[in-house]
């Protein structure tokens, strides 16, 4: 077994903003001479995200207005007397972090309509995702 390691480099411009990342996942596969495994997408930040789903516009200018129903920016948040960003700690807590996704060859074994996104949620950022892939 082999075991790679990928820092991927975003900057984000907005407080939330969605980026997918699939094909810098994808190319990071493609340059590696695994040809068969698991990819691990790691965001080390603890206000941001990472998760699937359709790349969709609507669908993901839903999901954004689900976040900010579900946990109001707004919020009366303990957090906030120390760095003002609570819901967005909270926002991460209930979304995750990282996703475990099989691959073979350069691509991931993901459904056809589905992406892995990045989520800033308290940007904008400079920001570091781990890309940890692992196989034969």
């Amino acid at each position: 077994m082999q075991i790679l390691t990928e820092i991927l480099e975003l900057k984000t411009s907005d407080r939330t903003e969605l980026v997918d990342i699939t094909q810098n996942i994808n190319a990071a596969l493609a340059e590696c001479a695994i040809r068969k495994g698991i990819v691990n997408v790691y965001s080390r930040h603890s206000t941001s995200a990472v998760f699937i789903n359709e790349n969709e516009s609507g669908l993901l200018a839903d999901f954004i207005d689900l976040i900010e129903s579900l946990i109001p920016s707004d919020g009366n948040y303990r957090h906030n007397k120390i760095d003002n960003n609570a819901d967005s700690h909270l926002r991460s807590f209930i979304i995750g972090n990282s996703e475990t996704i099989p691959f073979e060859g350069s691509s991931m074994a993901l459904g056809t309509w589905q992406s892995v996104f990045f989520l800033d949620l308290d940007g904008p950022r400079n920001r570091r995702v781990t890309v940890t892939i692992m196989g034969e």
